[in-house]
């Protein structure tokens, strides 16, 4: 997977990097079905300028498409997580759609049909 994080300021590149490395992780358990190569997620933080809240986006492109997430919060790991969760759950919903998940669900008999 390529990633690329952008910051405004230096002293939050520590945390962010830490926290997208342990996401990245766990992104990449359910990316297995795609070529690393293909995989690009693209990210960058920046602060609220009325606020004390950092807001985090994530730019995650895929062979089969493209899924973007947000995450805002008071502090910076908290804006990560949040994005993080959003889009790990894009993400089973588009690998549910790929897979034509719907056309697997059993279809129930219904109650009428049977008497």
């Amino acid at each position: 997977m390529k990633l690329s994080i952008s910051c405004k300021l230096e002293e939050w590149r520590e945390s962010v990097e830490e926290e997208t490395q342990r996401h990245v992780a766990k992104m990449e358990k359910l990316l297995k079905r795609y070529a690393p190569d293909l995989v690009q997620l693209r990210c960058s933080i920046e602060k609220r300028p009325r606020k004390q809240a950092y807001l985090f986006s994530l730019n995650l492109s895929l062979p089969t498409g493209t899924l973007h997430a947000t995450g805002e919060g008071a502090d910076v790991r908290k804006s990560v997580k949040t994005a993080f969760a959003e889009i790990e759950t894009q993400i089973k919903k588009h690998m549910a759609i790929v897979r034509k998940d719907y056309e697997w669900k059993r279809k129930r008999p219904r109650a009428k049909a049977l008497a």
